[in-house]
């Protein structure tokens, strides 16, 4: 499932949580790394992050 946020950059940022490796937070917001060296910075901050990919997760597939 997608999870839209605010890229650093103020553009729409959609984020598979599916994908998700790592998440850190960085003087822009929050990093959210991906496999084979890819990263988005997003301006959301790491707890409200976590709270939408986590709750994304969640839900069973259908």
């Amino acid at each position: 499932m997608f999870v839209q946020f605010t890229g650093a950059d103020r553009t729409a940022t959609a984020v598979n949580a599916a994908q998700v490796t790592f998440i850190s937070q960085v003087t822009e917001g929050t990093r959210i790394r991906f496999g084979e060296g890819r990263a988005v910075t997003v301006v959301e901050p790491l707890p409200e992050v976590m709270e939408k990919l986590n709750h994304t997760l969640s839900f069973p597939d259908t």
